[in-house]
Order: structure tokens, then C-alpha cells, then sequence
């Protein structure tokens, strides 16, 4: 039976990211460490071969997916863009322990979202039905190997949404240029729209050094 690989890999990571601040739809680009860590990964490990390669529009995305898959075409999925942090956009946490909601916030509560931000109902809705759209467009193309290049918070949603087997949403946290395999079977996604986390990825080449 036909089955779909696809690629999920996390945008290389940015001065906000060392700084520990919360970016969603800030456009900042990758870092000058954050492009030598890639460019140490592609030495280092192996990057599947893919026929289509998916992005989230901020540059730190496209930079990643340029970095990894040069010579890839890059198609951009405007709703792969990562969460609206609103008035927590920029901040650390210690810079929002005053906000009341901020504790509810972190700790996942239903209802609770940044003033000025993004709902995580909302959110996991976006970026779901943007993920079915892809699917979609990969089985009746017929194109069985693809990657996504996104943010974190969305990988870690959309596995925990879809993957097989279920894990809490930290479990899928993964570093930046790595991400996870997944394969879908077309009537199992018909069915119940689940798909099988397979591996991690890249694969380390052996007697490298992990980073």
C-alpha cells in the first residue's frame, strides 16, 4: 500500500532563542551560530531525500531550509508560521512573572491566552487544518517524500494532534535543525487522520561527533 513520508525539521535558532525569548511572529533571522550549527549538522549527519520541501514564510525557516536543501525549490505555507505570543512577543520569562495569566498561560490552561495574542485552540486550528492541506496536496500529486520546515511549538503541536504513538506535547520537543519522520497511510489519515512518528532525524553518520 502507498504511504507518505514526511519530514518534520525545526528552524536553526536565533539570538532570541539563546536569549530565552519568546518569538512566534517576530521575524528574526538565524543567528551567525545558528548557521554554523547547521552547516555542523549537515557534516555530521544525514538529511533525507525529499521531492517537496514546505516552509514556514519566516526567514528563520527559509534560511534553515536553504541551508539543509539547496537546491530544493521552497513553498512557502503562510499558516506554518509559529504561535502569536501578542504583548509576550520579545520576553522572557522572568520578564512576565508579573503578568496574572502568565502562570495559567505556561501551564497549557484552556481559555487562557498572551493579551493581544493567539489562543491555543486557535492556534492548534491553524496549524492542523494547514497541515491537512498539505497532505491532501501531496496524495493527489502523488508526491510521497516531502519535508516541512517550521517552528518548534508547531511540530511539537501537530505530533501531538496527529502522532502515533500519543505523547504529551513536551515529549516532542526537539533542537533546532532536527525534527522527526512521520509516514501516513492514506486510509488511516481517511479514517481517524493519525500518522506513525517513525524517527528522529538527522541521522548521525557513524563515528561523528553529535553537537
Amino acid at each position: 500500500m502507498k504511504s507518505y513520508t514526511i519530514h518534520f525539521i525545526r528552524n536553526g535558532f536565533t539570538q532570541a532563542n539563546l536569549d530565552g525569548r519568546y518569538v512566534g511572529h517576530t521575524d528574526t533571522p538565524l543567528c551567525e551560530d545558528g548557521l554554523k550549527q547547521l552547516q555542523q549538522l549537515k557534516t555530521q549527519a544525514e538529511y533525507p531525500e525529499i521531492d517537496a520541501l514546505f516552509s514556514s514564510p519566516l526567514l528563520r525557516c527559509t534560511q534553515t531550509a536553504a541551508a539543509l536543501y539547496p537546491h530544493k525549490e521552497v513553498i512557502i505555507i503562510r499558516d506554518l508560521i509559529e504561535y502569536n505570543f501578542g504583548e509576550f512577543e520579545g520576553k522572557t520569562a522572568a520578564e512576565l512573572k508579573n503578568y496574572p495569566m502568565f502562570p495559567a498561560w505556561l501551564a497549557g490552561e484552556d481559555g487562557v491566552e498572551p493579551p493581544f495574542g493567539e489562543s491555543n485552540s486557535a492556534f492548534a486550528s491553524r496549524i492542523c487544518n494547514s497541515f491537512s492541506m498539505i497532505v491532501q496536496g501531496l496524495m493527489k500529486t502523488g508526491t510521497t517524500e516531502a519535508a516541512i520546515v517550521t517552528h518548534g511549538g508547531v511540530i511539537m503541536s501537530l505530533l501531538t494532534a496527529f502522532g502515533l504513538p500519543s505523547a504529551p506535547m513536551h515529549d516532542w520537543a526537539t533542537p533546532s535543525g532536527c525534527g522527526y519522520t512521520v509516514r501516513i497511510i492514506p486510509s488511516v489519515w481517511m479514517k481517524v487522520q493519525k500518522f506513525e512518528v517513525v524517527e528522529e532525524i538527522p541521522h548521525f553518520v557513524e563515528n561523528s561527533h553529535s553537537i
